[in-house]
């Protein structure tokens, strides 16, 4: 059978529910500050359920939203934070961290969900590259991850090749029509600038959305997957320093139902799964003992 390469899931919503912290726009990257051990053993829990590669806690430590939400000068320091907790996390797994990879993590500038906002290409990579020189010490591969906008996945892409690690693109889809991003393109539009990338993916979006872009995955002719959110509701206009509050859970995604989603996609021919928003270990066991017994090797890199 095909081998799979198997994520890990969300973070900051998992990490709000263990700590009871309150959300803000700093989302994940406030729960990292007051209880970083969360985050360290959050990582621990995704090895342990069986996940291959595990994606840095960045996600709200760009510059951009630094700037707006938090403190800038502490961009450096959040950013070797996560850097840290991550290592430690797989250096506890011990025999069942071997061969676990750490991705980098270079999310949408300033917010999600926000095509209208997005960065031209020009303007975006030396934001990018910013992080990724802070990053690329420390992880195995960038992933790209919940671009709205192929400019900003483009620029995020650009800069993560310049180390020469693996870089893997993920988009975020509309509900409407299938295999379009939030902006509006198509994934093969958006997918062709980016050549450095070694996989395309789909992110933060229903898990039936991102099923209905498997086809328009497919069609890139890369390694392709996805990794779904668990919200009811994705508001279209998503405000630029709103929280996750004016979002809602779905009630009939526990493990079982969404890693069923994840075997559909694989029987699609993908070849990359994980959990995002609203996923946490029990989803990505539940895929893993799926995978497992389907004859799927679990493996941590694309071939």
């Amino acid at each position: 059978m095909t081998p799979v390469v198997l994520l890990d899931g969300g973070m900051g919503q998992e990490l709000l529910a263990r700590t009871g912290a309150k959300p803000t726009p700093l989302w994940s990257a406030q729960v990292m500050l007051d209880h970083p051990q969360a985050v360290e053993d959050l990582h621990l829990d995704y090895i342990r359920a069986g996940a291959r590669v595990i994606t840095l806690n960045a996600y709200s430590t760009e510059p951009s939203r630094l700037e707006k939400f938090g403190d800038p000068a502490r961009f450096s320091e959040m950013q070797r934070l996560a850097c840290d907790l991550a290592l430690r996390a797989r250096d506890r797994a011990g025999a069942e961290g071997a061969g676990v990879r750490i991705a980098g993590c270079l999310p949408p500038l300033e917010w999600s969900y926000r095509p209208d906002i997005a960065r031209a290409t020009d303007e975006a990579r030396p934001v990018y590259a910013r992080i990724v020189a802070e990053q690329a010490p420390h992880v195995d591969l960038f992933l790209c991850e919940t671009m709205a906008a192929a400019s900003e996945a483009v620029g995020a892409a650009e800069a993560a090749a310049e180390t020469g690690k693996p870089v893997w693109v993920a988009y975020t889809l509309a509900t409407t029509p299938a295999g379009r991003l939030r902006s509006g393109e198509t994934i093969e539009a958006a997918a062709a600038p980016v050549p450095q990338a070694q996989a395309i993916l789909a992110n933060c979006s229903a898990p039936e959305v991102i099923g209905a872009g498997m086809a328009a995955l497919r069609a890139t002719g890369k390694p392709f997957g996805g990794y779904a959110n668990g919200f009811a509701t994705v508001e279209e206009e998503y405000d630029v320093g709103g929280t996750v509050d004016v979002l809602s859970a779905r009630t009939d995604l526990g493990p079982a139902a969404y890693a069923d989603h994840a075997m559909r996609w694989v029987a699609e021919g993908a070849t990359l799964v994980g959990g995002c928003c609203e996923t946490g270990p029990a989803h990505i066991a539940a895929i893993a003992r799926a995978l497992s017994q389907t004859g799927h090797p679990i493996v941590g890199d694309v071939s």
